[in-house]
């Protein structure tokens, strides 16, 4: 075997061993980091498409202590079986405002998430009246909430969409 051919070998079992550090840490994430439906608010991206993905905000209840609008660093956390942001500082938060609805205040994240969907799938934000997309998450400790599966809510239910 030649020393060219060697390190080129060496080099791909670096990228392999660096890719799968990542993903297993992930799905450790997701096995042991707790999970959480979020009610998420889908745009367009302004980005070029890269595949066929939903773009969108999640939207959760803000802690009682923010009491108007506030444009500003938070952290989620789970409350009942609920997500809740409440304001955090820079270092260990996520960038969001503040908006009151129906007289409680929300926080939508201004880092939004991406969820890729096959091509033969119809785009799952596009919903009729009274339905609501939201979306499944694992909260790591730090950055983003990682998403893991969308589903619907409708007349209060919550039914997880079968995007295979």
């Amino acid at each position: 075997m030649s020393p060219t051919l060697r390190k080129g070998l060496i080099v791909g079992a670096l990228h392999v061993a660096l890719i799968a550090s990542l993903g297993a840490k992930m799905l450790a994430d997701r096995a042991m980091r707790p999970r959480v439906w979020a009610r998420v608010a889908p745009y367009d991206p302004d980005l070029p498409l890269r595949g066929r993905y939903v773009r969108m905000a999640i939207e959760a209840p803000a802690d009682d202590s923010v009491r108007s609008h506030y444009y500003g660093f938070f952290k989620p956390v789970i409350r009942n079986e609920e997500l809740i942001f409440v304001p955090a500082g820079d270092r260990d938060g996520l960038r969001g405002s503040s908006q009151q609805r129906d007289g409680r205040f929300f926080v939508r994240l201004h880092e939004a998430l991406a969820f890729f969907i096959p091509e033969h799938v119809p785009d799952p934000s596009i919903r009729p009246s009274g339905e609501e997309l939201w979306v499944e998450v694992t909260l790591p400790r730090r950055g983003p909430p990682r998403p893991i599966r969308l589903g619907i809510k409708k007349d209060g239910a919550l039914i997880p969409l079968d995007l295979r």
